[in-house]
């Protein structure tokens, strides 16, 4: 059989035999980029709406409490509430601080000279209404050759908050301030510092485990089968990151251009699950993407292993 044969035959299987019913996309539509977080004990989704760029001018955010059965909140925020952005919306980053929910995001596809880059909103619930923090991008401008897009926000053990950026194959980290209106200088007095690590390409993603940052991203091309997820591990947020190797990848019996992740890990256990967007077989449009969530798992040294996509995807649900 050909490979959409088998992708069919594959899909069938999971839906109608065996021990689990398809999980795998989560959603229904076409999204990419998710960040998955858990919210006042519920499992959230901020993907962005796989779409022409004249379109993708709005988020929907998802919710659930066993990631098997999901709520859609739909437009939690668009460009009528982000003046400034004109062209388009993706890569949502979310994270909580005393009460309010922020959603950082992307906007413009921005280049040398021109309005966007990443911008922030902030809510007084999970779903919204977002409405726009600053009132302009929180960073325009092309430092270190990283086009600003792809942001991630991270807290620390110490409660700091970095956030990580950057397209072109280039990636920066910046110092948040204590409100997220603005960055401030890190102890040398610098406001930018580039840990673009060996194949970087866009979509960083960090974690700790057992004391040690996981520091991921993609690699290739977005809009076609090549992409990919690699990591790093280092001893300090700031690395240095060496890459350590590929752990999403295409599959020919299941999907191509997995990438664009996020991880969620399970409140005191250590028990993960990463969340990306693939491309079904048999589609080659850029923007048909889909929303996944699969296991990741590690080896005794620390070590990420492969993670093989499934159609079953996970189930789980908070106490």
């Amino acid at each position: 059989m050909n490979k959409l044969k088998n992708y069919v035959l594959l899909a069938l299987m999971a839906s109608f035999g065996g021990a689990s019913a398809q999980q795998n996309p989560v959603i229904k539509g076409w999204y990419a980029d998710p960040e998955g977080i858990i919210y006042n004990n519920k499992y959230w989704l901020f993907p962005t709406y796989s779409a022409p760029y004249e379109k993708q001018v709005f988020f929907d955010a998802f919710s659930s409490k066993d990631m098997a059965s999901w709520t859609k909140h739909a437009r939690v925020l668009d460009t009528a509430a982000i003046k400034w952005a004109k062209e388009a919306m993706w890569a949502p980053s979310v994270i909580e601080k005393e009460g309010k929910y922020y959603l950082f995001f992307s906007a413009n596809d921005v280049h040398e000279g021109e309005v966007g880059g990443i911008g922030v909103s902030v809510a007084d619930r999970p779903e919204g209404p977002y409405k726009d923090l600053i009132g302009k991008p929180l960073i325009n401008q092309i430092i270190n050759g990283a086009q600003p897009i792809d942001q991630f926000v991270f807290k620390d053990k110490d409660n700091s908050y970095y956030m990580f950026y950057g397209g072109w194959r280039h990636c920066n980290v910046v110092r948040l301030n204590a409100d997220f209106t603005d960055i401030v200088p890190f102890a040398d007095g610098s406001l930018y510092k580039e840990v673009t690590p060996e194949a970087y390409v866009e979509g960083p993603f960090m974690f700790i485990r057992n004391n040690k940052y996981y520091f991921m991203w993609s690699e290739g091309g977005w809009g076609g089968p090549h992409y990919k997820v690699a990591y790093a591990i280092s001893d300090s947020p700031l690395g240095p990151f060496r890459r350590i190797g590929t752990v999403l990848e295409q599959d020919e019996l299941v999907a191509t251009g997995a990438g664009h992740h996020s991880v969620i890990q399970v409140p005191n256990q250590d028990k993960y699950f990463i969340v990306y967007h693939r491309r079904p077989l048999g589609k080659t449009g850029a923007n048909e993407r889909e929303t996944c969530i699969d296991s990741m798992t590690f080896d005794q040294n620390g070590h990420i292993n492969p993670i093989k996509m499934t159609f079953s995807g996970v189930t789980h649900v908070l106490d």
